[in-house]
């Protein structure tokens, strides 16, 4: 079985376009540009260079002895995604679209962004190549994730507030579309996550499956098999399925997504769209999404701003109802206590983020045998995070 999405751009009944009129032409033109592109061997080496010398990959795989122990179970190594330039596995993803938009002809990107890392990430790969570049954030990420916009701004990016609705992830989406719907001539949208209209969700896929092409390798070098587990965090899912689509097909190695669960999945203050979300659209695509009984979209409670969010990529929905996946969550009480243990038992500040994984693993540890691997991914590091842990830390 496949997991590339099919000619309409569905995985099993998840994805598909549901957009204006005015933006069918683009995605055309979009889905043309990337399938020449990828067979394109220039390219394909271009890329490659750029993530060498640029990105810094391939990116340690790391055996994470004392998390280990500390967890009592299994054999822990952590895909070292916090070490890329830029510090997340956004950047992957950016420098590919980035590349992608010269080969499209087009001047500018926009973007938008939650954590802030899509954002910088972006920011730093259009003045990389020369292009302008405007992010959307929403006033409430702006206040929490204010480090990371001072970094997009001195990059040259001009970060636009999205007012609107919550003031978060989810608007400054509906933003950038509104923005993209705009000046598609000129203006290339670079989606941030596994998210939106075909064939956005194929193209972050393809970028960000580095990561696990990478861990793939260095397992196998590093200890002659494949691993028992893979573990990341899932908000719309870019890093996890970055990690799990070359695993794809190895059925023996389980899969488990992390989501958010806030204050709780009873609470009504999370972001847990797989566990609490039901069919439905959103940003174009058909997915498990947060919603009411007439089909508004919820609010959503995250103390990390980059999994705030009221959806999932649609070949998330599909791991889930085949079974190849399975998805989890914490709370953000267990998200600081991941925080803290990878703090104390390995000297890595982890993003909020990934640490939702990590505070996931002492219940995981239940499931494991000693001689069991697990993979982790640290999809970035945590400096972006300190304002927000000094108001945790009182």
């Amino acid at each position: 079985m496949t997991t590339r999405p099919d000619k309409r751009g569905y995985f099993g009944s998840y994805g598909g376009r549901f957009i204006p009129e005015t933006l069918l032409a683009a995605l055309t033109e979009l889905e043309t540009a990337y399938r020449k592109a990828k067979a394109d061997p220039k390219f394909r080496i271009e890329l490659d260079f750029h993530l060498k010398h640029f990105v810094g990959r391939p990116t340690p795989l790391m055996p994470a002895k004392r998390l280990s122990e500390a967890v009592g179970r299994g054999r822990i190594y952590l895909k070292r995604e916090d070490l890329c330039h830029t510090g997340a596995h956004k950047i992957n993803n950016a420098i590919g679209q980035v590349l992608l938009t010269r080969y499209l002809g087009k001047k500018r990107i926009i973007a938008e962004t939650g954590a802030g890392q899509h954002g910088v990430a972006a920011a730093t790969a259009a003045a990389f190549f020369g292009l302008s570049c405007d992010v959307y954030m929403g006033e409430e990420d702006i206040t929490r994730q204010a480090p990371n916009v001072f970094r997009m701004e001195r990059l040259g990016a001009r970060v636009i507030p999205v007012k609107t609705g919550t003031r978060t992830l989810k608007d400054a989406i509906n933003e950038a579309m509104r923005d993209w719907v705009t000046n598609v001539e000129t203006t290339h949208y670079v989606v941030g996550s596994v998210v939106g209209p075909h064939p956005f969700p194929l193209i972050v896929r393809d970028f960000q499956s580095v990561i696990g092409r990478e861990a793939r390798r260095q397992i196998l070098e590093e200890t002659g098999r494949l691993p028992n587990y893979l573990v990341a965090c899932v908000g719309g899912g870019s890093n996890a399925i970055g990690l799990f689509h070359p695993f794809y097909n190895d059925r023996h190695v389980k899969m488990i997504g992390v989501e958010p669960a806030g204050k709780g999945l009873n609470s009504g203050l999370h972001a847990a769209s797989l566990a609490k979300g039901q069919r439905g659209i959103l940003h174009g695509a058909i997915s498990y999404v947060l919603q009411d009984r007439c089909g508004q979209i919820r609010g959503t409670h995250s103390i990390s701003a980059g999994l705030d969010y009221p959806g999932v990529g649609p070949e998330h929905a599909f791991y889930k109802d085949s079974g190849r996946a399975r998805y989890v969550s914490a709370t953000d009480k267990e998200c600081i206590d991941g925080f803290e243990l990878l703090c104390r038992t390995e000297g890595i500040l982890p993003a909020l983020e990934p640490a939702h994984a990590i505070g996931y693993l002492r219940k995981l540890s239940k499931r494991l045998k000693a001689a069991d691997i697990v993979i982790l991914n640290l999809s970035g590091r945590g400096d972006k995070d300190m304002p927000i842990l000094k108001k945790v830390y009182g």
